[in-house]
């Protein structure tokens, strides 16, 4: 990790210990909550640790295009904020370059929903609109609105666990208010 990163995840620690402070249950219908929510807190679990990457992304989207490109990374993953937030620092190998993103993700307990932003170091001014949802029978389903190319897309992310060594994220667009989807970056994590 670099030394900005550092920097980064002991802010949003400290932040984290007044965040944690508002969230101590007041009432016993509050502790219910709380317990509840402590454990979708943890949701994202199967994923801390380090990881090897297999990313395969379509290379033209909403176009029924069929060309993949395939491609290597690794990325770390560490919990935060006493487990309702997470980060992860990827290294992407793509054949058009090398670069690093981060993925951050945070927990709502008065909502019950995770919050799923990305952030790219090819653009690192502008972190993406987050995709927002909950998991399902070990299944992570995220939901944001977007636009390709000027036209307004849905995007769903999806997250699972397949066993204690492997894990997917899975990207689709939609260009038809979520009728149909179109699957365009699936990655396969390793455990290192």
């Amino acid at each position: 990790m670099t030394n900005d990163l550092d920097r980064r995840n002991l802010m949003l620690s400290l932040g984290g210990v007044s965040a944690l402070a508002l969230l101590a249950p007041a009432s016993p219908a509050a502790a219910e909550t709380a317990s509840l929510a402590a454990g979708a807190s943890r949701d994202f679990d199967f994923f801390l640790g380090s990881w090897d990457v297999h990313h395969r992304r379509l290379k033209t989207r909403l176009a029924g295009a069929t060309d993949w490109e395939e491609f290597g990374g690794v990325t770390l993953c560490q919990s935060l904020m006493g487990g309702i937030a997470n980060i992860n620092d990827s290294i992407v190998e793509r054949p058009t370059g090398t670069y690093r993103s981060l993925g951050l993700r945070a927990y709502d307990a008065k909502t019950g929903n995770w919050a799923d932003w990305s952030l790219s170091g090819r653009d690192p001014t502008s972190i993406d609109v987050p995709g927002v949802g909950r998991f399902e029978g070990g299944v992570g389903t995220f939901l944001s609105d977007d636009s390709l190319d000027g036209r307004p897309i849905k995007v769903r992310g999806r997250f699972s666990s397949l066993n204690p060594r492997l894990a997917q994220w899975e990207q689709a667009f939609s260009a038809d208010a979520g009728r149909t989807w179109e699957v365009n970056w699936v990655m396969r994590y390793s455990r290192r």
